[in-house]
């Protein structure tokens, strides 16, 4: 009777895994505006079903799953979703061996955001291979298409000839920009993932009685210190003859300018904390970091010269 049970669970877990990263990877087309944003969610249904079984019993559910997926999107003349799908699979059992460690928040997302670069490099390598091009060359070949179906588009619904030149300018120049940093934008992009599905994690494990790792405060948490030191120096390389260098000092700039961003975040979280700010206002705060640029640059220059003004007055005290 037991085993019929465990039978039972078995095929109870491989359904609901199944219909989870089905719903997640399907919400891109089926939900409009949050849609991508939800399915960057894919791998957390991996990570539950790993932490709550075990490593070797995750592994065999996420190997049923992405096996039903991969058949039903052959089927329907999507097989690419397999790839996405073993590529967030592989991310929701390391994300649970890494949470299993109890590694400190910035370890996991560090050494998740490098594992999900290396599998990814390496579906982009197959994939380019399979096309005789690089990887780098395949995703702007592929970008590409899309904005010249897009411009392609707007031309067949009789826009003006001086817009339609407008929009080709546009494509063109944005082009350029991403060619250039493409590689921060990918690095940027896998670490938002990662850092979306940990912090969505922890209400999900403690509704199921799941141990989560007890990390800092998301309040209380800063960029490293050193990390100062790169901008500086990827600063001071823009002003070097060597293209290749300035290309790489940019990218590497960005990224860092990400880290700043959410160290920002974290001061904004602590005063919204202290006095106990409403959520609409919290909400209304958080629309317009989105939609205002200016926002932005405050957040990362925050971010940067708190660790000199310690505007949460916390850092210096735990020090001394």
């Amino acid at each position: 009777m037991s085993y019929r049970f465990e039978d039972i669970m078995k095929i109870t877990d491989v359904l609901g895994c199944t219909g989870l990263v089905a719903f997640f990877v399907l919400a891109s087309v089926w939900i409009p505006f949050v849609g991508p944003i939800i399915s960057l969610l894919t791998p957390l249904p991996f990570l539950y079903y790993s932490s709550k079984l075990g490593l070797y019993q995750g592994v065999k559910v996420a190997v049923i799953t992405v096996f039903i997926l991969g058949l039903v999107a052959n089927l329907a003349g999507k097989p690419q979703i397999v790839i996405y799908c073993v590529e967030f699979s592989l991310l929701g059992l390391a994300l649970s061996e890494f949470l299993r460690r109890r590694f400190s928040i910035g370890q996991t997302i560090f050494l998740s955001l490098v594992f999900m670069l290396v599998i990814g490099t390496g579906v982009l390598f197959f994939l380019a291979l399979s096309k005789n091009m690089g990887p780098f060359e395949m995703m702007l070949s592929y970008l590409g298409d899309h904005l010249n179906a897009s411009l392609k588009a707007y031309e067949e619904m009789g826009v003006p000839q001086e817009d339609a030149m407008a929009l080709q300018v546009y494509v063109k120049a944005f082009m350029e920009i991403i060619s250039r940093i493409y590689p921060s934008l990918m690095i940027i992009s896998a670490g938002f993932t990662v850092w979306l599905n940990v912090v969505i994690a922890k209400p999900l494990f403690r509704i199921r009685n799941l141990e989560y790792p007890e990390f800092i405060a998301m309040d209380r948490w800063r960029a490293p210190d050193n990390l100062i030191w790169g901008l500086i120096v990827s600063g001071f390389a823009l002003f070097l003859a060597s293209e290749s260098i300035k290309i790489l000092a940019i990218n590497a700039m960005i990224v860092m300018m990400a880290v700043y961003l959410f160290h920002g975040l974290s001061i904004v979280l602590f005063f919204f904390s202290k006095y106990h700010v409403p959520s609409w206002i919290r909400i209304g705060v958080y629309f317009l970091i989105m939609v205002q640029q200016l926002f932005l640059v405050i957040l990362i220059l925050g971010g940067i010269f708190d660790q000199w003004i310690d505007f949460r007055k916390i850092h210096r005290k735990t020090d001394s």
